[in-house]
């Protein structure tokens, strides 16, 4: 049995003298979500005045989030201490020609030897940069940029498995005019794995590939499609050598996606293989199996999460908004 439990927290926004308000609901689906989220959590923001805000990861080496500004080619740092500060610039278009769209760094993660990788839309590749976590400078190592010497669409978010291989994926929202781009040089959107210099395409049968994950034990890869006509999330089991076999539906939202704004976008897992993924209307929370749990409704649009270490706190960017969630006490 559903039931609604209703927050609202005031945000202070001064353009124009006027105060917004960002509200959050939460919304108990199974029992099960109890042990996850507590019924009485609330959003708190905790940075805004974005324009797109994406990609946050908790680097524990420095007690901080950071967090992609899409449109503004920056990434940004927040800490306890002292809040919202710039972290990179530029973060993923690193050319001297100006050019439009969302041209910045998009998903991040930490490779397996603790390196900042980036999802970089205005470079069309996934990178690493080439320096300490505490001294950020914009030098970025290419993990790969074409497929079959195709230039990639705009490389959106990415993860790391127990090899070190980066997998990812290539919709076309970074470039200037989407799939109508007359740059675009890949016909398709694809996700790809990138080892050693080698680019593998894994699929091109999404529509609009975007956040992935990784379930414990690194057999089973969860990839979200942002296309509200096929709003699902997919799982594929991983084969010996990382290529993917028995594709399948791991949750369909396509009804949700109908009456509410946003689709399946950015998402984490936890270490027991709980999803906590943006979806319609905010953040999903579902099992390792794909059962629905919960969700935590959002009046703003959703595009990714982070959990801290301990999985007590989910950092989430809404939009012009950062916020964090407690959830188990």
């Amino acid at each position: 049995m559903k039931y609604l439990i209703a927050s609202m927290l005031a945000v202070a926004l001064f353009a124009c003298g006027k105060k917004e308000k960002l509200t959050s609901t939460i919304e108990r689906i199974d029992p099960a979500f109890d042990a996850l989220v507590d019924s009485d959590a609330e959003v708190e923001v905790i940075a805004e005045g974005f324009e797109w805000s994406e990609g946050p990861l908790w680097l524990p080496s420095a007690n901080m989030l950071i967090f992609s500004d899409v449109p503004t080619n920056t990434i940004y740092k927040w800490t306890p201490e002292k809040g919202k500060e710039i972290y990179l610039i530029p973060s993923g278009y690193t050319g001297n020609i100006p050019r439009g769209g969302e041209m910045g760094s998009n998903g991040l993660a930490l490779n397996n030897e603790g390196k900042l990788a980036l999802a970089q839309h205005g470079d069309r590749r996934v990178a690493v940069m080439n320096a300490p976590l505490d001294a950020p400078a914009p030098n970025f190592v290419s993990l790969g940029d074409n497929y079959e010497g195709k230039k990639f669409n705009s490389p959106n978010d990415l993860v790391f498995n127990d090899k070190g291989d980066v997998f990812f994926t290539d919709p076309p929202y970074g470039l200037p005019n989407q799939e109508n781009d007359t740059t675009r040089e890949t016909p398709f959107q694809g996700v790809y794995k990138a080892s050693q210099g080698k680019v593998t395409l894994i699929t091109d049968s999404i529509t609009r590939p975007n956040g992935i994950a990784f379930l414990p034990g690194y057999k089973t890869l969860i990839v979200a499609n942002s296309d509200s006509n096929k709003a699902i999330w997919y799982a594929y089991d991983i084969l010996e050598n990382d290529s993917v076999a028995n594709a399948r539906i791991f949750h369909d939202a396509t009804a949700d996606a109908k009456k509410e704004r946003g689709s399946p976008d950015g998402f984490k897992i936890d270490s027991q293989g709980n999803v906590f993924a943006s979806g319609p209307g905010g953040l999903w929370i579902m099992n390792k199996e794909g059962k629905l749990l919960g969700k935590i409704k959002l009046s703003e649009a959703t595009s990714n999460c982070a959990l801290s270490p301990d999985e007590k706190t989910l950092y989430v960017t809404c939009d012009m908004y950062v916020g964090r969630i407690k959830l188990r006490k």
